[in-house]
């Protein structure tokens, strides 16, 4: 069981705040300049790392017109060519080392999501801290294993993939040397409804399979990111684009920036706000304690007289005894004149 990772100078994992990454994806536009820009936005948003994606329209697939390689089904691309969709959404490698340095200088990580073996030997070369491994790639064993044997930290996200596929992957991944694993629920619709998240699967994976879990997600707002936090998630990805209002292959289902930020900051108080298991006073309640209700003298009491339901009452403040007295109290007399008001105590009781 491996409780946390390392990327860079982070933990990541049980006992550290959450790594949140923001995803560039195809949201540059084949604009180099807009990439810089996504960086910049997503380090005032508060990210702790960027993540690109390493292929080209060639290593994903091959330029086909056969009805096999046209999208269906009810996606945002469907009636588009495989091959022309990841011509358009590619990154430049020739881009990736720069920005690699804006997001180190900005005091961001930056990885990427390798999509065959030719694209580890780049990433390789550009020194990049970590690997990430796509939920589509996760059945590819041998890119795996190719990320492996790099000694790098391996994030594998793992939309759609049963239990099996998912021991398998961590089996390959562990067998080739990967010390370092982390998963990611992932639900791979785009966008990804709500009610298909199934977020109470990560503290699941977590115990199940003995490694961090984070969240790669793909819905709408910053709902979904913030439970998953709750849950334990220990790493946040979501897509960033400086506005959905600019097409692209992946804008309709990312975050613009003061999302992003607004994002970060509810998974940070979230972070806050579980906190530990206790029961009492914490610091701050201390002033309330006052609040609390006690037994007061309700009507001005003579000396001699009985105290009854009448003129002892549990009321707030706190000042009096502790209501788990009143039986005690009742049907005995005051020693003295009570005034109304007066917070009631053993002193003020005849003992007999």
């Amino acid at each position: 069981m491996t409780e946390c990772i390392a990327i860079g100078k982070r933990r990541i994992g049980r006992g550290n705040s959450t790594y949140c990454v923001a995803e560039v994806s195809a949201n540059h536009n084949q604009d180099y300049d807009q990439a810089v820009r996504i960086i910049h936005a997503a380090r005032a948003s508060g990210a702790d790392a960027v993540k690109l994606q390493t292929y080209t329209a060639d290593t994903m697939t091959i330029a086909s017109s056969r009805k096999e390689f046209r999208i269906g089904g009810g996606t945002l691309w469907d009636g588009r060519n495989l091959h022309d969709l990841y011509r358009e959404a590619w990154t430049p490698w020739e881009w990736q080392p720069g920005l690699k340095k804006v997001a180190e200088d900005l005091g961001m990580d930056l990885f990427s999501s390798a999509f065959d073996s030719t694209a580890v030997d780049f990433l390789e070369e550009m020194g990049v801290p970590a690997h990430k491994v796509a939920s589509f790639e996760l059945v590819d064993i041998p890119l795996i294993r190719k990320m492996a044997r790099t000694g790098k930290p391996l994030i594998m996200s793992t939309g759609m993939a049963s239990v099996e596929e998912i021991e398998e992957a961590l089996q390959s991944a562990r067998e080739a040397g990967a010390t370092q694993i982390a998963l990611l629920k992932c639900t791979s619709a785009y966008p990804a409804p709500a009610e298909e998240m199934n977020l109470r699967t990560i503290p699941e994976m977590a115990r199940r399979f003995g490694v961090p879990v984070g969240l790669s997600d793909h819905t709408m707002g910053i709902a979904a990111p913030v439970a998953a936090a709750a849950l334990g998630a220990c790493i946040i990805e979501k897509h960033l684009t400086l506005s959905r209002a600019t097409p692209g292959p992946d804008s309709a289902f990312s975050l613009e920036p003061h999302e992003f930020k607004a994002m970060v900051e509810a998974v940070r108080t979230a972070e806050k706000a579980l906190g530990e298991a206790h029961f009492g006073v914490s610091e701050k309640e201390e002033a309330s304690k006052v609040f609390r209700r006690s037994l007061f003298v309700v009507e001005n009491v003579k000396r001699g007289e009985v105290f009854t339901e009448a003129n002892v009452h549990s009321i707030r403040p706190g000042h009096g005894l502790h209501t788990r007295h009143l039986g005690e109290v009742l049907g005995k007399r005051a020693i003295r004149d009570i005034e109304r008001g007066t917070p009631l105590s053993w002193d003020l009781v005849v003992n007999s």
